[in-house]
């Protein structure tokens, strides 16, 4: 059974930080890329970051702005997210998803329709 289960989000003030951790399993990791997503109440779900199997590829939303890394260690089927500079405007639940080999050069975060496989999400609150 393939799974991805997100962990590390919780409530942080405005300009803190969070780590958050993508475990995958019941599939071949280095066979997928993988992206973060995140949706906001009320609003559509949008593309976060995603990094390429040999992680020399990676792609981030534009409201990134320098202030997410996205980083995978292979060896743990594990993918993380690290984001600094939180605003309250990042509060969202941040989903993990695995798409096809090359999907993050190819696709980038701009289409979560190519995802082959969803994580359950990890709540990210960032009060002001």
């Amino acid at each position: 059974e393939v799974q991805l289960v997100e962990s590390g989000g919780g409530l942080v003030q405005t300009g803190g930080s969070l780590r958050l951790s993508c475990a995958g399993s019941g599939f071949t990791f280095d066979d997928y890329d993988i992206a973060w997503f995140r949706q906001a109440p009320g609003k559509e779900r949008e593309g976060v970051s995603c990094i390429g199997f040999n992680q020399r590829t990676t792609e981030n939303a534009k409201f990134v702005k320098g202030r997410f890394i996205i980083t995978s260690d292979g060896a743990k089927n594990t993918v993380y997210l690290q984001m600094n500079n939180l605003r309250p405007d990042d509060t969202a639940a941040y989903y993990c998803a695995a798409y096809e080999y090359g999907g993050c050069q190819k696709f980038g975060v701009r289409d979560d329709s190519v995802v082959d496989y969803w994580g359950k999400g990890t709540l990210v609150t960032v009060s002001s």
